[in-house]
């Protein structure tokens, strides 16, 4: 992880460290610890936000150094915004911004107390747990495959101020889960193709007792009839796998089943991608990124519940043996599939995973794919797309979400969109037209989930930045993970 974290009730003001983290909302009232750093150094905080010299703003910091009657050389105060309007968005935001602040001080060490506050709507635990995985994803630096920045700083533990240890080893398995699926998602596809996912599944299965991995080859996957999975893949020289792993915390309960779409890179196929932004396409593996990361987060806690996480990865290119529009693939449902598109890919490896998926009997079914364009035109990069049949399901989804500020947004999936997936070579067309995309896509899905309590996740817009620089966001491992664990306390 990119920080070390642990617990500190101790007096803000006595705490040695290298910095202190307070913060001040912008009617000026301040946090109990920033009171007490006031009081200890005569009044200073108050006398610099009465001359405006203290941000009251989310996220502005401004930093003050060798405060008399406090031990920190250096107090980060953080604007933590209109009181009235304080949340959760606002918290992380402050915590993460002081986070950055601090990476570029000489601190080593820093106490951050922000946590001592109540985040409205949400249980005790919140404030620890979220401000460990808002900070670790203001820390994380990718250097896989770069040197470390020469001036990345030298920040390497924080202490949380508070008490309770369980919110705090949330927090740290949710930040590994997320950590893990942004690093998927930098890694470059020379690196991270389907047997590199592979190996890191075996990694975690090695790493944590009572997780078993599976890997499913070519071979494997012809036999079971998965002809939609293995058409996509078979332009490429890196072969397709079928990866599942499985953690048995929950007895002889029905799993919950997440699966994640693996593309570990899209040309688009013989509909090669020429309208830009094929140098995003390794991030088209996100959905697989983020369903191994939830699933690691669940073996960290040991979870009380049983999950099994698949994941379907595949490389889609073109060459001479590679598959083309027009060409009637048979899935492993035993459904027969026109290719209108060789670049809606990600649809056709899933409804092969989801009937794979059947065989576990789950108690829930979730899909995460960065599977349309056009769920980006919808809801922008904020908010996950979500369809369901099931009003139960995506309620408990849209809940975890709103809780860990990882939120989802429900379109519909109604029967009426299923008369654009008509083919009348096939049992179904694999495109929709222009019309619905996002939500022609996920009926797609549905042909292949019928009798599963099933809901869909389109991170296309949510999973990643845009352009050059853009960078994976983990999400929706903060929705994923709360899911469970809500799974597991019910």
């Amino acid at each position: 992880m990119a920080l070390e974290f642990d617990l500190n009730s101790a007096p803000a003001c006595s705490v040695a460290t290298d910095a202190l983290v307070v913060g001040v909302f912008a009617d000026g009232s301040l946090t109990a610890s920033a009171a007490a750093v006031d009081e200890a150094s005569g009044g200073r905080l108050s006398a610099l936000k009465a001359r405006g010299d203290l941000p009251g703003k989310t996220g502005r910091v401004t930093v003050l150094h060798d405060l008399p009657g406090v031990t920190a050389p250096r107090v980060l105060v953080v604007g933590l915004g209109d009181a009235g309007k304080f949340g959760p968005a606002a918290y992380r935001k402050a915590v993460a911004e002081a986070v950055r602040a601090l990476r570029a001080s000489p601190a080593v060490r820093a106490l951050v107390t922000l946590s001592e506050l109540a985040v409205p709507g949400r249980d005790a635990g919140f404030a620890i747990e979220q401000a460990v995985v808002a900070a670790d994803h203001a820390a994380y630096r990718y250097t896989a495959t770069r040197k470390a920045e020469a001036n990345g700083g030298k920040l390497a533990a924080l202490s949380v101020t508070g008490e309770d240890a369980a919110a705090l080893e949330r927090g740290v398995a949710i930040a590994a889960g997320v950590e893990l699926a942004r690093e998927l998602g930098h890694l470059p596809p020379n690196i991270c193709n389907p047997a590199y996912l592979a190996e890191t599944a075996r990694g975690i299965a090695a790493a944590h007792e009572g997780v078993s991995v599976e890997v499913l080859e070519e071979a494997d996957m012809q036999a079971l009839g998965m002809g939609s999975l293995l058409a996509v893949g078979r332009g490429s020289a890196n072969r397709p796998k079928l990866i599942v792993l499985k953690w048995n915390g929950g007895g002889e309960a029905r799993p919950h089943v997440m699966v994640g779409k693996g593309i570990t890179f899209d040309t688009g196929g013989i509909n090669l991608k020429v309208q830009g932004g094929i140098e995003e396409m390794k991030f088209d593996m996100l959905g697989a990124a983020s369903v191994m990361g939830s699933f690691l987060t669940a073996a960290r806690l040991r979870l009380p519940v049983n999950v099994v996480a698949i994941v379907a990865a595949v490389e889609n290119m073109p060459d001479g043996n590679a598959y083309r529009p027009s060409d009637i693939l048979t899935s492993m449902s035993g459904k027969t599939i026109e290719v209108g598109n060789t670049d809606a890919e990600g649809r056709l490896i899933l409804c092969d995973a989801l009937t794979y998926a059947r065989r576990f009997e789950p108690a829930a079914l979730v899909d995460v794919a960065t599977l349309t364009g056009a769920v980006v035109i919808a809801l922008g990069k904020h908010a996950t797309g979500l369809m369901s049949h099931h009003d139960d399901l995506a309620a408990e989804l849209l809940a975890a979400g709103e809780y860990a500020h990882d939120r989802a947004w429900r379109l519909p999936i109604w029967d009426d969109y299923q008369s654009q997936l008509e083919s009348i070579y096939a049992d179904v067309y694999n495109i929709g037209g222009k019309a619905a995309g996002s939500i022609t896509a996920a009926c797609f899905l549905a042909r292949f989930t019928e009798g599963q309590r099933w809901a869909h996740l389109d991170i296309a817009g949510s999973g990643s930045d845009e352009g050059r620089k853009g960078m994976a966001t983990g999400r929706p491992v903060g929705l994923l993970t709360r899911w469970l664990i809500d799974r597991a306390a019910a």
